[in-house]
C-alpha cells in the first residue's frame, strides 16, 4: 500500500496522484531498463569467450615476485635513483621528521634540486652499489628517472615532488603481493610513478598488486599547530602518544614495517597512523599478525634504523632507542643485540636521516650483509656473528635519507612462509 505524505501549504489530492504517478513512471523507466541491459547482455555473451578465457588465466607458478622475511637468499631487488632528487618544500610534515639544523636548508631550497655535486657523487656511489648486487648474482632493477621539480596541485594541497631513490618507503613486498604504500609527506604523492613499468611487469608475471587507499593530504590529516621547536619537543611529544599526522585517515610508509614470515612488526611514527597499520592488519589477515611496537624515542621516520631483524631469530636494537616489547622476542628464543655507536662523523649532512643508518644493512642471505665501507665497528659485529661483509660507501647517498635497506626493495628472496614465534 502506497503511503502518500502531505506536504505543508500543498493540495492533498493533487499531490498524491503526483507521487503516484511519479512511482508508476519510475516503474515503467526502470523495467525499460532492464530490459534494454539483459538483451545487451545476451547479445554480449555470444562474445565474451575470449574475454573471459583471458580474464581467469591461471597465475604462472614461476611468479617473479616472492619475500617473506629479511634474510631469505635474494634473487631480485629494486634499487633507487638519486637522478634529479629535489628538496621537499618546508611543510609542517617535514619539519616534524627533520632537525632543526636542517630547517633552514630546506626553507631555503625547498622545490630546488640537491646539491649538484652532492647528487653527483651519490649516484655514483648507487650505481656502484648496483654493480656489487649485480656481482653477488642479484637482479637488479631501477624505477624511471622523473622529474620531481614539477609543480602540481591537488583539491586539497600544492607541492614539488622529491625522489624516487627509497623503494622500501613505497613499497612493501609480502609473499608474492606488492603493496604501494599511502605515504604522508605531500612531496611524495605521486612518487609511485617511477615505479609503476616495474610494477606492471612484476603483475603481468602473475604477482598480486596491491594499492593502498591514497590519502587526501588535505590539512585535517596534519597538527598544524603540532609544536615543535627542537629535538627536545619531539622527544616529549612523541612520549606523549602526540604525532604530527593525526587519524584523519589513513596513511604509512613502508618502510615502518619490518618481516619476519608470519609476524610483520610496525611502529606508529611521524608517517604511519594507526588507521594505516588497521588497514594493513585487515587486508594482510588471517595469514600474517600485524603488531605494534614501540621504542624510548620513536621520532625517526622509518623502524629499520631503530630495529632491523637480520635472521631467523636474530634482530639490532639500537642502543639509544630501546624498544618496549623487547621481552616478546627474548621469551621466543631470539638473539638481541646492540649494534656498535656509528663512526660517520658530525659534520656530515644527513638532511634527512640519523648516523645510525650504519645499522641500516642489506642482507643477502643468512651469512652475508651489505654494511657501509667507513662503519668498521659495525663490520667486526658480523663478523664475530661469522656473517661476511659486502663494504659498500655509500655516506653522500646517505645524506638523502637512507641506508642499504632503505635504498632497496627486495623483490624476490629463496624461501618459503614460516612462522618464527609460535
Amino acid at each position: 500500500m502506497l503511503r502518500v505524505r502531505c506536504l505543508r501549504g500543498g493540495s492533498r489530492g493533487a499531490e498524491a496522484a503526483h507521487y503516484i504517478g511519479s512511482r508508476l513512471r519510475g516503474a515503467f523507466t526502470g523495467w525499460v531498463q532492464r530490459t534494454f541491459q539483459s538483451t545487451q547482455a545476451a547479445a554480449a555473451s555470444q562474445n565474451t569467450c575470449a574475454a573471459d578465457e583471458k580474464a581467469t588465466s591461471p597465475v604462472p607458478k614461476d611468479c617473479l615476485v616472492c619475500s617473506y622475511n629479511e634474510w631469505d637468499p635474494l634473487e631480485e631487488v629494486i634499487v633507487g635513483r638519486a637522478e634529479n632528487a629535489c628538496v621537499p618544500p618546508f611543510s609542517v610534515e617535514v619539519k616534524a621528521n627533520t632537525y632543526e639544523k636542517y630547517w633552514g636548508f630546506y626553507q631555503k631550497f625547498g622545490g630546488q634540486s640537491f646539491p649538484k655535486d652532492h647528487l653527483k657523487k651519490a649516484v655514483a656511489e648507487i650505481e656502484e652499489m648496483c654493480n656489487i648486487l649485480k656481482g653477488e648474482g642479484v637482479i637488479v632493477k631501477r624505477p624511471d628517472p622523473i622529474d620531481w621539480s614539477v609543480k602540481y596541485k591537488t583539491p586539497d594541497f600544492e607541492s614539488t615532488g622529491m625522489y624516487a631513490a627509497m623503494p622500501r618507503d613505497i613499497l612493501l613486498v609480502v609473499g608474492n603481493e606488492i603493496i604501494e604504500a599511502p605515504m604522508a609527506w605531500r612531496a611524495r604523492f605521486f612518487e609511485y610513478r617511477a615505479y609503476r613499468r616495474l610494477i606492471k611487469d612484476y603483475f603481468n608475471s602473475g604477482a598480486k598488486w596491491t594499492t593502498a587507499p591514497k590519502p587526501t593530504m588535505a590539512d585535517e590529516l596534519y597538527d598544524q599547530n603540532y609544536p615543535i621547536h627542537s629535538v627536545e619537543d619531539r622527544h616529549k611529544l612523541a612520549a606523549q602518544g602526540k604525532f604530527v599526522t593525526t587519524e584523519f585517515e589513513p596513511c604509512f610508509d613502508a618502510a615502518d614495517f619490518i618481516r619476519a614470515g608470519r609476524d610483520i612488526f610496525v611502529q606508529r611514527s611521524q608517517v604511519t597512523n594507526y588507521m594505516g597499520i588497521e588497514w594493513m592488519r585487515r587486508h594482510l589477515a588471517p595469514d600474517y599478525r600485524v603488531h605494534i611496537i614501540s621504542f624510548k624515542d620513536p621520532n625517526p621516520m622509518h623502524i629499520d634504523a631503530t630495529f632491523n631483524i637480520i635472521g631467523p631469530g636474530l634482530v639490532l636494537s639500537n642502543p639509544d632507542r630501546p624498544c618496549h616489547q623487547i621481552e616478546l622476542f627474548k621469551k621466543a628464543g631470539w638473539t638481541v643485540i646492540q649494534p656498535p655507536v656509528p663512526l660517520i662523523p658530525d659534520d656530515h649532512p644527513l638532511w634527512m636521516s640519523s648516523k645510525w643508518l650504519s645499522m641500516n644493512v642489506l642482507m643477502l642471505d643468512e651469512k652475508r650483509v651489505m654494511v657501509d665501507a667507513n662503519e668498521t665497528s659495525i663490520q667486526k659485529m658480523f663478523e664475530k656473528l661469522g656473517i661476511s661483509t659486502i663494504k659498500v660507501n655509500i655516506r653522500h647517498a646517505n645524506s638523502l635519507g637512507g641506508g642499504f635497506h632503505c635504498w632497496t626493495c627486495d623483490i624476490r628472496r629463496r624461501g618459503t612462509l614460516q612462522s618464527y614465534f609460535d
